[in-house]
């Protein structure tokens, strides 16, 4: 079975979805109402990637680095998953990625309403 390439629309989307999470991790991890030891979550993720033990060894090209990549998304997203909700929806509406949040390029955008008339040109 063919597997479909995604669109380009559909990669920027998800390439956006990274650097939202990315951004919203720094915050939450810089953020002091967040308990110390849930920022333990994200120290484990990263000292997982200097021990011996691997799920995969590292010498399989490929296979070993996706095991790293997968521990670390899964790591930031347990993060994130675990911080108080209103903290995290603070941040995502500081970010803009919530429906309804403040946009400054939206709140300075002005639309001028003018009648207007479709001039043809005649041809001779």
């Amino acid at each position: 079975m063919a597997r479909r390439k995604p669109s380009p629309i559909e990669l920027t989307g998800m390439v956006a979805e990274i650097l939202r999470n990315a951004k919203l991790f720094w915050k939450l991890l810089k953020d002091k109402r967040i308990p110390p030891w849930l920022k333990l979550i994200p120290l484990a993720t990263v000292l997982y990637l200097f021990l011996p033990i691997d799920l995969f060894s590292d010498y399989l090209f490929g296979l070993g680095q996706l095991d790293d990549l997968a521990i670390i998304l899964l790591g930031i997203k347990l993060f994130i998953k675990l911080c108080p909700k209103d903290v995290v929806q603070q941040h995502l509406r500081e970010i803009g990625s919530v429906p309804g949040s403040y946009n400054r390029v939206q709140e300075e955008t002005t639309y001028i309403d003018v009648p207007y008339r479709i001039i043809e040109d005649e041809k001779d």
